[in-house]
């Protein structure tokens, strides 16, 4: 039996992989207070957002894992602020299919960082892997508003 090759990352591949998983966690947090205040004929949306947001996290946490780093999912300030956003918005508007280009600006940032991530990585599984979560959102974003 043969000995599994270590499978590292260097500090500048392990900071760009935080950088996504960070705004994986920003993104998170704003959609999980979204899905808390919108209307239910948008909260179905928020919802499916939220969840793949939150299986992502998951997934880059353990890339990073398994690449040698230590993975900060706290999202940090920035989370807070995306939550107070969504509940200020809501105290003065519906939180419904008007966020849509809100939602496609900031799925915008997070596609944005899949890409430096990926740029970074060598092939390998785990930049595979990236490849297919940034493949589920931008289905997740081609999808209808209506559509369940």
């Amino acid at each position: 039996m043969t000995d599994p090759q270590p499978v590292s990352a260097s500090d500048d591949q392990l900071s760009t992989l935080q950088d996504l998983l960070s705004r994986s966690a920003e993104t998170h947090a704003w959609f999980e207070e979204m899905a808390k205040k919108a209307e239910p004929d948008f909260r179905h949306l928020a919802l499916k957002f939220r969840g793949l947001h939150v299986e992502q996290c998951d997934r880059i946490t353990a890339i990073m894992t398994a690449l040698g780093g230590e993975p900060d999912r706290s999202g940090g300030v920035r989370a807070a602020v995306n939550r107070t956003s969504v509940s200020l918005r809501s105290l003065f508007e519906e939180i419904d299919d008007d966020m849509m280009s809100a939602v496609e600006d900031a799925e915008a940032q997070l596609l944005a960082e899949f890409d430096a991530a990926l740029s970074s990585l060598a092939p390998s599984r785990y930049r595979d892997e990236l490849e297919q979560m940034k493949a589920e959102l931008v289905t997740l974003l081609s999808e209808e508003p209506g559509d369940a």
